[in-house]
């Protein structure tokens, strides 16, 4: 970590030299000066890049849509297990021993396929997204790599990573947005829809004061 630190420092002091540079001259040649190499540092938060792209958002809805019915399942089979809980807890008065351990053991049964289908589903979920995110950021990271080219960036450093050496940086120096922008325009993928917006209820009509009687 220290070593990577000072790596970081090194580059952005403007002082990294060319390899050659630092190679004794050979005899008979004359010694040239070292050039310095200016760094022009940028930083990026890759994840939520890649996250944000129109791909990327389009293939995690889908995703999404994917597993909605196993989730649908397995809220129904929740409450299903609420349900007979209930119902034993208010009818175990009238109930005789064996009935009571049946369903007891019923709702026990219900318990265990409920948490090994949900640990099931989750792992799935989880690798699925997995690979979805894994073929997405070589693509976003061409993007970035031709982006940060272009742009005469020396350094491009991930601020979505836990052990990121950056402590500050000011948002001038931040590719995020530009980097998804551009990968937006490489792929051609529209951005997703928003969902509509629910329409706004009626307001309830106030009621009309009646009108004071006449007076004669």
């Amino acid at each position: 970590m220290k070593r990577s630190l000072a790596i970081v420092l090194l580059l952005a002091s403007g002082m990294v030299l060319r390899a050659g540079a630092q190679m004794p001259p050979a005899p008979g040649s004359t010694a040239t000066t070292p050039v310095a190499v200016p760094a022009k540092i940028a930083v990026i938060a890759f994840q939520l890049a890649v996250a944000q792209t129109n791909e990327g958002q389009r293939d995690f809805a889908d995703l999404e849509k994917k597993y909605a019915p196993k989730e649908a399942s397995l809220k129904s089979l929740s409450e299903e297990i609420d349900k007979l809980t209930t119902q034993l807890q208010t009818q175990s008065a009238n109930l005789s021993e064996v009935e009571r351990n049946s369903r007891a053991n019923l709702i026990d049964q219900k318990k265990k396929q409920l948490d090994r289908d949900s640990e099931d589903a989750r792992n799935q979920f989880q690798q699925d997204m997995q690979d979805i995110f894994e073929g997405l950021q070589s693509k976003v990271y061409d993007v970035m790599q031709s982006y940060a080219e272009q742009q005469g960036f020396t350094l491009v450093l991930d601020i979505s990573q836990q052990q990121s050496p950056v402590l500050f940086a000011v948002n001038s120096t931040n590719i995020t947005k530009a980097v998804v922008d551009a990968y937006n325009l490489k792929s051609g993928v529209p951005a997703q829809p928003k969902p509509a917006a629910e329409s706004p209820k009626p307001a309830a009509p106030k009621p009309v004061a009646p009108k004071p009687p006449a007076t004669h």
